[in-house]
């Protein structure tokens, strides 16, 4: 059961890179990702009333991960915007590499013979990718929508480890925070700055700029994340889960957004791609067999 619960939060996560896309072609980035942060905040509010906040001693390493989440949202929306699908989904598909990379700096942690494979494999897929896009005429170290889908990554690396740090068990050197107050906070905090960035920096230029476009698309994004942690989180809950085989299969999303993208957005040079993110999901496999 808890491996279904992984699998289903991989479909439903490429279904979310989906509908961000179709969200985000030929429309106005920080309206959309205001919209998704709100959606996102209004599906949590109920916990905000069942949670303990901690005060201040425990809101401000909240406020922290809101705006490393944020920075990497935008980074990632920007990127993807003008980027094809099968691509940003490989590229993202590394950031399991980045948190191992971060966890040997910060956590002093020590790779096995596996896993340096399957580090070694996912920077052999970057570098093939980087072959795939200049078919598109895109330079992968002359592009700077490539460097922010690349930025967003590793800032989402940087919210796990700090995930890590947070929710850790005190005796670990963690602050022990409940999950669900940290989800809750972090969206509510999110919506906010975002309301600030669409008053302050949006509305006042948005006629210099690409117009917003409103499609059902942009609640979905909001819609398919929740959904997709809510069932990635009931998996951990089961009995007998093993962590590392679920955290795989989550991964596995890269798979549904590239498929649906070649279908639904037929975009180009699939075969090459194809073998770029065979080559990542085989750096996941080594990835999993370093933890056995």
């Amino acid at each position: 059961m808890w491996l279904l619960c992984g699998f289903l939060s991989a479909a439903l996560l490429g279904l979310y890179d989906v509908a961000k896309k179709s969200s985000l072609r030929d429309n106005a980035v920080i309206p959309v990702l205001f919209l998704n942060t709100l959606f996102c905040s209004l599906i949590f509010l109920p916990a905000l009333w069942t949670v303990d906040s901690g005060g201040w001693a425990v809101q401000r390493y909240i406020v922290l991960k809101s705006c490393i989440v944020l920075s990497s949202w935008l980074c990632a929306y920007f990127g993807m915007k003008h980027l094809p699908l099968t691509l940003v989904g490989p590229i993202n598909a590394t950031r399991p590499v980045m948190v191992l990379v971060g966890a040997i700096l910060v956590f002093d942690e020590h790779l096995n013979a596996f896993q340096w494979v399957g580090v070694l494999l996912s920077i052999a897929s970057f570098f093939l990718l980087s072959r795939s896009g200049k078919k598109e005429n895109i330079y992968f170290f002359h592009n700077k929508w490539v460097f922010c889908v690349i930025a967003g990554a590793v800032l989402g690396a940087v919210s796990g480890l700090y995930d890590k740090f947070l929710m850790a068990p005190a005796e670990s050197g963690g602050l022990a925070l409940n999950r669900i107050a940290v989800q809750s906070y972090y969206n509510f905090y999110q919506c906010g700055m975002m309301a600030v960035m669409l008053a302050v920096l949006w509305w006042p230029t948005r006629r210099q700029h690409t117009p917003f476009v409103w499609r059902w698309s942009i609640p979905l994004i909001a819609v398919f994340l929740s959904m997709a942690d809510y069932a990635y989180f009931y998996g951990l809950s089961l009995e007998g889960v093993m962590v590392s085989v679920i955290s795989l299969a989550r991964r596995s999303s890269v798979v549904v957004s590239f498929l649906v993208a070649a279908l639904l957005f037929k975009e180009k040079n699939l075969k090459s791609k194809a073998v770029d993110l065979f080559l990542v999901l085989l750096g996941m496999l080594f990835l999993y067999l370093g933890t056995l």
